[in-house]
């Protein structure tokens, strides 16, 4: 079980590890595992994040395959919702996956948002910090995500010590070229 994450602030600029988080006003930040209860709210950051990063038509998640996806009989997922005030105003959304070179698992962090009028406090930072700790607390060796080349988040990536993976591509099979793949 994962436990929460406090932080309160009042600081105008905080180093944390190194990674420099500018803050505007003080802030009580909470981050906490969601729960079958939160589907709502998570579909509703998935539908921001899909507002931001220009891609609404492509959001065909709704409540019911959440539910099952994320706190089914056998979870996909797991997320983590950061409240300011007990106001959710963020989340993350990670799962693991396998290096058969390293033998040991890895986090992968599919989804890292904040809502607009709360970015720039430091709680994508503290999100990131919460999804390191969750992997190293699962023995993971590794953390990664994939960033849109046009998202400025990616100067924060680079200050949290994230490299560029450049010599790797990624590649999707959906739609009917993985019915196709399916039927082989």
């Amino acid at each position: 079980m994962v436990q929460g994450l406090s932080l309160r602030t009042m600081y105008q600029i905080v180093i944390y590890k190194g990674v420099v988080m500018k803050k505007t006003k003080e802030i009580d930040l909470n981050i906490r595992q969601a729960s079958c209860e939160d589907v709502p709210l998570i579909l509703s950051f998935i539908k921001e994040l899909a507002v931001y990063e220009k891609m609404v038509d492509q959001v065909t998640a709704t409540e019911e395959t959440l539910r099952e996806s994320l706190f089914g009989d056998s979870p996909y997922a797991h997320v983590l919702i950061a409240e300011i005030d007990k106001k959710p105003v963020g989340y993350a959304l990670y799962f693991y996956n396998f290096s058969t070179f390293l033998g040991r698992p890895g986090l992968y962090v599919e989804d890292v948002y904040v809502s607009s009028e709360y970015r720039g406090q430091g709680i994508g930072t503290a999100l990131f910090n919460k999804c390191a700790a969750v992997a190293k607390e699962k023995k993971c060796d590794r953390m990664e995500w994939i960033v849109l080349k046009w998202n400025p988040a990616r100067k924060l990536y680079d200050r949290m010590g994230g490299k560029s993976m450049d010599e790797w591509l990624l590649y999707r099979l959906k739609g009917d070229a993985l019915d196709k793949m399916a039927d082989l």
